[in-house]
């Protein structure tokens, strides 16, 4: 009876460790960005006090020699602004963007690259993989914005606050490519 037992127990043992095997590293790694940067060791080192402006969660894929907008990134469709899930923005007061007050909370953001504007889109969608179940009709807000043509390339996505250490303004910069976009936001 033991034995048996003892067999038992090994055999799950085994079943339950080989489920757990480790997850492979992703080809575009999500990141974040805070407003004001660096808040945790802001934090942490008693240089801000109370919660950060905003927060945005996005997955960084590569150029890797790929055409990227007109290319992997269609002109005229919703685009999740990154890889695997859908970007995310919260903020923790309200804020004012393109003259709108939009309230605190977490929201999804989106974009429709065009060659000469993008128009970025946030919704009030959560946990979407991609831009496939994006739906239109939970936009809380569309703002165009003019992407500029930069003379360096940036190979890893990216996305980050400028001017917002201090500042009751920034602006939530875009990076891919040779193009840079920038939406400016307030509080």
């Amino acid at each position: 009876m033991k034995c048996i037992l003892f067999l038992v127990f090994g055999l799950l043992s085994v079943h339950v460790f080989a489920q757990q095997a480790p997850v492979e590293l992703d080809k575009s790694p999500m990141d974040l960005c805070y407003w004001p940067h660096e808040y945790p060791q802001l934090k942490t080192s008693g240089q801000v006090k109370g919660d950060p402006v905003a927060r945005i969660l996005y997955g960084r894929p590569q150029k890797a020699g790929r055409t990227i907008f007109g290319g992997i990134v269609k002109y005229n469709e919703v685009w999740r602004l990154g890889a695997n899930e859908a970007t995310e923005v919260e903020f923790f007061r309200p804020v004012k963007i393109n003259g709108k007050i939009i309230p605190k909370g977490r929201y999804t953001l989106f974009c429709i690259p065009q060659e000469k504007k993008w128009t970025l889109i946030l919704n009030l969608d959560h946990f979407i993989w991609g831009s496939f179940l994006y739906n239109n009709k939970r936009d809380l807000l569309r703002v165009d914005v003019v992407p500029e043509v930069q003379e360096q390339s940036v190979e890893n996505f990216t996305m980050f606050f400028t001017g917002a250490n201090k500042s009751t303004a920034s602006q939530l910069v875009i990076l891919w490519d040779t193009l840079k976009v920038q939406l400016p936001i307030s509080y």
